[in-house]
């Protein structure tokens, strides 16, 4: 399992735009990861509402997380720099709120080349409150 400044070996974003706290392998194709929204989160709203964008955007980090312990698995260093290139079948069920953690499962459901084919579900506690797929072209 990776945590706080761990993660940073797996993804390249940074401070502010960091969206995982916690990332832990459960197939070589799927993993779970984590974050706790905090009110100072960039997507978050005055009212404590965690945006649908910042949902967007934890899940493909996660997507990102994966690809980059994929990768030190192959014995690379740096974390791959990857972008969404579609976005299929979005559904928010709820906004998260400031202090709540989120829970997301990632598959690759399917890979050629560079693209490769995402599902993820996010979930607080056994509450479902997000599910898309994308496909995310990784360098």
């Amino acid at each position: 399992m990776f945590r706080g400044e761990d993660i940073k070996q797996l993804i390249p974003q940074r401070y502010p735009m960091m969206m995982v706290d916690e990332f832990e392998e459960q197939e070589e194709q799927h993993a779970t990861t984590a974050l706790t929204v905090r009110v100072d989160n960039i997507f978050v709203l005055p009212s404590g509402e965690f945006l649908e964008s910042g949902l967007l955007e934890h899940i493909a980090q996660s997507c990102s997380a994966l690809a980059g312990y994929q990768a030190r698995q192959r014995g690379d260093t740096k974390p791959p720099v990857g972008m969404i290139v579609e976005i299929k079948n979005f559904q928010c069920n709820r906004r998260p709120l400031a202090g709540e953690k989120i829970e997301t499962d990632i598959s690759f459901t399917f890979s050629f080349g560079n693209m490769t084919l995402a599902h993820g579900t996010t979930r607080i506690g056994e509450e479902n409150i997000a599910e898309v797929e994308m496909k995310i072209f990784i360098q």
